[in-house]
């Protein structure tokens, strides 16, 4: 994602999965309930934009439908687009707003979606309201193309990008069961990126549009006997896990609140401290909330690998590693640019124990746990590190809580209730 003056922190959470998986608010409409296969396989491309003239009036109904998902680096959910559907494979992205999909035209075909094969497929042209979003809807003002359709421009903070027409479709569950049509981006450029969901509070992200109140997720730990990817869960609508999760309150901010470093549509989380091994780090808890200038928020990110945190937090917590492992640490080994607690592999239990368990608090007493077998990450190479980077070098000032510190948890975004709940679980049997 690519981070400018005029760019909301929103597109660089998801860059951030693309680039660790590369180098190793709502009505009270209609009840709806989904869950999906998510799969972390790539995705590609398709034919030529077709116009429709009209849209389909639709209604959403009531599902409850679970599916299970494959989690790798990223979460990537498989939806069924368009009449009849087409399934198209997206990242779970609670750091993003605009959904899109490949439309490309590539030699040998691929899975990407076929605009020509849908009956409600839909391209918005320059004129239509929704040709001229608000800021911070897209990354770019969106622009009129040759053939007078309206055109979007994402561009990413490591110079990947995605850019198409804005286009209405629907999701088609069964033949009675459908969202509205919705905003997506039909992506014909972009960097081998694959499609994404966007899930965050914006306007435009699909809760929002499909006037969905509640979602979940629970993501298996990366382990699995057989060599396969583990599996999951991904829930839109009512989880019947979520009697047992502890919930913490979500930060809001209205327009007058807006400020230059803080993005207004991620689900911001009140965070307290960190312990690693049983001791409480020096870190006054103001630097995990947003200043005036908004630098620190604490955010949830799906769309992100590793966790991220500014540089006072961050300093404590490679001080306590290193005070407790110092010796053991691969000099001079940076991963991505942003993480330098790094070890040789050949030592990964010995160094899990030493380091402990790392607890991140909340509100309320509300924890995510991360025990010490899980505390290092496999970069590759036989090498280590703790999932944890420097959230500066990647230029945002916040803290972000990515998908490694998720697993084998419940996380359940309750927009109705504006709140996020956790649960721990054996998330592959869930």
């Amino acid at each position: 994602m690519a981070l400018c003056s005029t760019v909301s922190l929103f597109p660089l959470l998801f860059a951030v999965s693309l680039f660790f998986s590369a180098s190793s608010s709502a009505a009270n409409h209609d009840s709806v309930s989904f869950s999906f296969p998510l799969r972390s396989l790539p995705l590609s491309a398709v034919k030529p934009l077709k116009k429709n003239p009209k849209f389909r009036s639709l209604s959403s109904a009531s599902y409850n439908v679970k599916w299970p998902f494959k989690y790798s680096m990223a979460l990537v959910v498989s939806l069924p687009i368009g009449t009849p559907p087409q399934h198209q494979q997206m990242v779970l992205d609670t750091g993003s707003q605009l959904s899109w999909i490949q439309c490309h035209n590539k030699t040998p075909p691929t899975a990407s979606f076929d605009p020509s094969l849908s009956s409600s497929f839909y391209v918005i042209p320059c004129t239509h309201p929704l040709c001229k979003p608000r800021v911070p809807d897209f990354t770019l003002p969106t622009t009129c193309d040759q053939n007078r359709l309206c055109h979007y421009s994402y561009f990413y903070a490591d110079g990947t990008y995605a850019e198409g027409n804005l286009v209405r479709e629907k999701l088609t569950f069964s033949p009675t069961q459908t969202t509205p049509p919705l905003t997506l981006g039909c992506a014909t450029e972009s960097h081998d990126a694959g499609g994404i969901l966007g899930m965050n509070l914006g306007r435009l992200s699909f809760p929002s549009q499909a006037k969905i109140t509640k979602f979940s997720y629970c993501v298996p730990t990366r382990q699995s006997r057989s060599g396969n990817l583990p599996t999951g869960s991904f829930y839109l609508g009512n989880n019947p896990n979520s009697a047992r999760l502890r919930y913490v309150s979500m930060l809001t901010f209205g327009q007058s609140q807006r400020m230059p470093n803080l993005d207004p549509l991620a689900y911001t989380v009140p965070m307290q401290g960190i312990r690693i091994g049983g001791k409480r780090l020096n870190i006054n808890p103001s630097v995990f909330h947003p200043d005036a200038g908004g630098s620190g928020q604490t955010m949830i990110d799906s769309g992100s690998e590793f966790t991220f945190l500014v540089d006072e937090a961050y300093d404590r917590v490679r001080e306590e590693v290193v005070r407790v492992v110092g010796p053991r640490i691969k000099k001079g080994y940076v991963y991505g640019g942003v993480a330098d607690m790094c070890f040789d592999g050949s030592a990964k239990e010995t160094i899990g124990r030493l380091i402990g368990d790392v607890v991140l608090e909340f509100e309320k007493g509300v924890e995510i746990v991360v025990p010490k077998e899980r505390v290092l990450a496999d970069v590759g190479g036989g090498v280590h590190c703790v999932g944890i980077g420097r959230s500066e070098r990647l230029g945002a000032a916040s803290n972000i809580i990515g998908n490694i510190h998720q697993q084998n948890l419940w996380v359940e975004f309750d927009l109705a209730n504006h709140r996020v709940g956790f649960g721990e679980a054996d998330c592959s049997r869930s």
